[in-house]
């Protein structure tokens, strides 16, 4: 299950860094053209969902996130996605994240929040 922890470990890294930066080019670059990015329970919001570059680019220069996450729990693979345990530094909120890898890029991430 190493390669899982090892991806999950880099997934969260590559976008911690990003959230300090305040630039999200590199963290978006990881994702494929046509990958979609759904965020369930948000908080105050409900449900987001963004289909492809542009949206998903977009989304994150409108509204970037400023809290950076931890993995809070064993990485696991379930039906070919990685399901990664987060916590968010500032609040201790609780969520799952999913990623769904194809040719190396991420082609569906779907963070759920608690």
């Amino acid at each position: 299950m190493g390669g899982a922890a090892d991806l999950a470990d880099d997934h969260i890294a590559a976008f911690n860094e990003a959230v300090a930066d305040g630039d999200f080019a590199a963290f978006l670059a990881r994702f494929a053209d046509g990958a979609v990015m759904r965020f369930d329970n948000v908080p105050g919001v409900g449900v987001m969902e963004f289909a492809g570059r542009a949206a998903f680019t977009t989304a994150y220069e409108r509204n970037p996130p400023d809290d950076q996450m931890d993995v809070a729990g064993p990485v696991s693979e379930e039906d070919g996605d990685v399901v990664v345990p987060f916590a968010w530094r500032r609040d201790g909120a609780t969520g799952v994240l999913r990623l769904t890898m194809s040719g190396g890029l991420v082609a569906r991430m779907v963070v759920a929040f608690d």
